[in-house]
């Protein structure tokens, strides 16, 4: 099989790193460049200490617009900050001929040509697909917690969802709430009832069950680790337990990185890998879904390289069999 000839803009980030750790080990890939604005110049292990011995790879500080523009480039990922991928492809015309894969918000409402890329929901339209965005990772985690109930339409009231991040859910650039001194051995919620994945969120949901129109009642929490989403949903369901088990099941059965656990679950089970977990429980008549994932892989990088999978038919799983730590 042809290599799939990569390149990377806003490569010095959390995002960015995470997807060269993925893509240097990945079996069908070949880095064209890895731009960086601020890095240019530097090798990218000076900035990804850990990737030291792993890539000889430098950041490129050329223009962006001969970049992307070079003749064999496949693929580019946009890992840059909201507001930054808009205003790059505004000012930089990619070819027809490569494929774009944005990690930021700006293209999560499917404008500008772009698909949605959450492959649980839409594996089939991603597979053709010249752009994706890639979902963020509060939805994720949210999403596979409830496409099962909307996909059956038994999402009938509203939904309640209590759900903590890592730090590095707020990106590399250091704010009072991101700070280590703030951050350590502390706990707090931020954005309730308004948290900005809310808007992709219903999009999805309604996907699949056109009439939602309750509720969701969302309560994001900041944690004190770096990696990880705990998200606990509950909404009413009239069946059984067993019921539930089957619905679930028969949804993620040929999805590989979505797994339904009979134990409860723990954040290290999923650090590190592109999986999300879930588990079930019943309540007198609410449904408590708890939804794992690492936000980092398969929040953000982890997926956008699932989706360049199926973008370009390969193996779903390619390059993405990593590794828990468990401890």
């Amino acid at each position: 099989m042809d290599q799939i000839t990569v390149g990377i803009i806003g490569g010095a980030g959390y995002t960015g790193g995470e997807l060269l750790r993925i893509l240097i080990n990945h079996p069908y890939v070949r880095f064209a460049f890895v731009h960086s604005k601020s890095q240019a110049g530097k090798p990218v292990h000076a900035t990804h200490t850990d990737l030291l011995g792993d890539t000889d790879l430098r950041f490129s500080g050329e223009e962006t617009r001969d970049l992307v523009a070079q003749p064999g480039l496949s693929v580019i990922f946009l890992c840059s900050g909201h507001g930054e991928s808009a205003r790059f492809l505004a000012e930089n015309p990619v070819p027809e001929t490569v494929k774009i894969i944005d990690l930021s918000t700006d293209f999560r409402d499917q404008s500008n040509g772009f698909l949605y890329g959450l492959p649980e929901l839409q594996r089939e339209r991603i597979r053709p697909a010249g752009k994706i965005a890639n979902p963020g990772c509060f939805a994720t985690s949210i999403e596979l917690a409830l496409l099962p109930l909307a996909g059956s339409g038994l999402l009938r009231e509203a939904v309640h969802v209590s759900a903590v991040t890592g730090s590095t859910g707020a990106g590399q650039a250091l704010s009072p709430t991101t700070h280590f001194t703030w951050r350590n051995n502390n706990f707090s919620i931020y954005k309730a009832f308004t948290h900005q994945h809310l808007k992709e969120i219903r999009m999805s949901l309604t996907t699949l069950q056109a009439g939602f129109d309750q509720a969701v009642n969302f309560i994001p929490y900041r944690g004190d680790f770096t990696r990880g989403i705990m998200a606990n949903v509950y909404t009413p369901f009239a069946g059984s337990l067993e019921e539930a088990h089957r619905l679930y099941h028969d949804y993620y059965g040929t999805h590989p990185f979505t797994h339904l656990s009979d134990a409860p679950i723990d954040l290290k089970q999923v650090v590190n890998t592109n999986k999300c977990l879930l588990h079930l429980e019943k309540h007198e008549g609410q449904l408590l879904i708890t939804s794992i994932i690492d936000n980092l892989t398969k929040g953000a990088s982890g997926q956008a390289v699932q989706n360049m999978n199926l973008m370009f038919g390969l193996p779903e799983d390619a390059g993405l069999r990593l590794k828990a730590p468990a401890f």
